[in-house]
């Protein structure tokens, strides 16, 4: 029969939900090979200034989507990758996706968005809230002080503090700014199982985002207790909002519906793996399924994820989850707010329009113009260090109220020279993980880079020159995509787990990048620098950037003492 999992022509589809766009592969189980690809952007990108409609202006550090741009990527996308394939729908045996997290949604009792009621169209509670919406920042520091006055054993899972972009603060900020959405929904939904239930029709939590961004520890989520001493209101949070059934990566959800099969071309029936997530789900795409072995996913911000068989308490790590990469063995994630987005920044920002004409004229985008300059220096030779927190620091430091900074600037100072300080700012960010790690008994062997920076072999270098390390890179430039796709071959039974799936379908160069010891002698005394500052800024030793974002907030109208812009708009919207 054609597209039976035994047969050589079977094939995966995998969907990757990012950012800015969904990413799909069509990989043959045999062998990992992909067959076709295509990408889809979102209609609607990252809302963070103003809702659709454009009049509903959102605060700072807000950061939202709109959930029926990724129903457009299962209805353009898959059917264009199978297209690409050149193979037979019948072939498919199994779809799997994956996405950013935690990117969170009020839904009704039946998976209805509350955005698309038109009651509450013009709130932005009502909406998807984006990974990189870290404006429940407040709400994360009182459950991190609540846990610690309570001595909550889960925190420590958490290298002892809980983000501001998890469900927990996104949760208890929708409570007290909007009480009526909170009400209204039945369940608070990672888009990751949202995007699942599409598919197949059946609700189930998957076992990485529950772990990771839910705090689910030990087949349990925080205590009703501890809820209510954070808000009485908040008690029920797990039991009316959050708790379901949680699968295990590789399980099978459910059949794809009639009404998805429809959208995407392929059969009625096929496997729909449980969700996951798209750091995480890169792992066994680069062949990271043994202990030790770092996968960094580089894109507009990079996830830092490896197994182990040991459980320790890593100061600043994401998260422990038992089965969170790997079935079987302990999951460890940390990882940086931004990377890729601070490129991004500074060249929109920050390049004159000199240098952006000098690009054109040599047919280079302003990145590889500005990199290309940046090369012939020699390390040090720009007199600058940076610190990579234009987006807050994940880890070690879990702190989204944290900035950037660029210490050494003259008169004299180039575009191209503060660029290379921000490529190895990330670079020390990366370090500063790994040594974290290896001084908490979480030793990392091996750092395999995947995402879309690796395009960069200059910054891929200077990562290599910065840890000392090699670098393996996998060979997709879809990790996520293909990580999936190795998930919906297990949930559909051509391979009986991710290790087995890992190894006849995960691709990785080894060694690809190799240090240059006089390079790392010298990043070893910048590096110093950097330490210093890290700790100087983001340890204590100087608020100040606490302060700057609270004046920030004052003047947008976001100050505790005054009446937020949101609340106002909002306000106004409900009457």
């Amino acid at each position: 029969m054609r597209g039976s999992p035994g047969r050589s022509s079977a094939a995966t589809v995998g969907v990757d939900f990012g950012t800015l766009s969904g990413r799909v592969v069509v990989v043959r189980v045999s062998d990992g090979q992909e067959l076709g690809s295509a990408v889809h952007p979102y209609r609607h990108a990252v809302v963070d200034r103003v809702l659709p409609g454009g009049r509903t202006k959102l605060p700072p550090d807000w950061a939202l989507q709109v959930p029926g741009d990724y129903l457009e990527v299962l209805r353009v996308a898959v059917p264009e990758a199978v297209r690409a394939a050149g193979i037979d729908p019948t072939d498919v045996v199994g779809i799997a996706t994956d996405f950013t997290a935690c990117t969170i949604l009020p839904t009704l009792a039946d998976g209805t968005p509350l955005c698309e009621l038109p009651e509450y169209a013009g709130d932005p509670h009502a909406y998807v809230k984006l990974w990189k919406h870290h404006a429940a920042q407040a709400h994360a520091d009182r459950i991190n002080e609540t846990a610690r006055d309570r001595s909550e054993p889960w925190l420590a899972r958490y290298g002892g503090l809980i983000s501001s972009e998890w469900e927990f603060a996104k949760g208890l900020q929708l409570l007290e700014e909007a009480p009526d959405i909170y009400e209204a929904m039945a369940h608070f939904v990672e888009a990751a199982d949202w995007i699942v239930w599409q598919l197949c029709g059946t609700y189930v939590r998957n076992a990485c985002a529950a772990g990771y961004k839910g705090i689910y520890q030990d087949e349990t989520y925080p205590s009703t207790d501890f809820l209510a001493a954070l808000n009485p209101a908040f008690a029920g949070f797990v039991t009316d909002k959050i708790g379901h059934r949680v699968a295990q990566l590789g399980d099978r959800a459910g059949g794809l519906s009639a009404r998805a099969a429809k959208w995407t071309g392929l059969p009625e029936g096929i496997a729909v793996a449980v969700g996951n997530v798209d750091a995480h789900v890169t792992a066994p795409a680069a062949g990271a399924v043994e202990a030790g072995q770092m996968v960094a996913i580089m894109g507009t911000s990079t996830c830092h994820v490896m197994s182990s068989q040991t459980l320790r308490e890593v100061p600043g790590m994401a998260g422990a989850v038992h089965g969170g990469i790997v079935p079987g063995m302990w999951g460890y994630e940390a990882g940086q707010s931004g990377v890729g987005d601070i490129f991004h920044w500074f060249v929109s920002n920050c390049v004159p329009e000199s240098y952006q004409k000098a690009a054109r004229q040599n047919g280079q985008d302003v990145h590889d113009y500005l990199t290309g300059l940046a090369s012939r220096q020699r390390v040090g030779e720009h007199g600058l260090i940076g610190l990579d927190w234009h987006s807050g620091n994940r880890s070690v430091l879990v702190d989204h109220e944290l900035s950037g900074v660029m210490v050494g600037q003259t008169l004299a100072t180039r575009p191209e020279e503060m660029y290379r300080a921000l490529l190895e700012a990330t670079a020390f960010g990366t370090r500063a993980i790994i040594e974290t790690f290896d001084a908490a008994g979480v030793p990392v062997n091996e750092l395999i880079i995947a995402g879309g920076l690796l395009k960069n072999p200059f910054l891929m270098q200077i990562y290599a020159d910065v840890t000392k390390m090699p670098l393996s890179t996998i060979r997709s430039s879809e990790g996520p995509a293909v990580g999936s796709a190795i998930h919906a071959a297990v949930a559909a039974g051509v391979h009986p787990d991710v290790h087995a799936a890992a190894g006849a379908m995960g691709r990785v160069h080894e060694n690809t990048y190799r240090p240059i010891p006089e390079n790392s002698r010298a990043y070893d005394e910048l590096f110093a620098e950097y330490r210093l500052l890290h700790d100087y800024f983001g340890r204590g030793a100087n608020d100040v950037m606490h302060r700057l974002k609270e004046r920030r907030r004052a003047a947008h109208g976001g100050s505790a003492e005054a009446s937020t812009e949101l609340d106002e708009i909002v306000a106004g919207v409900r009457r």
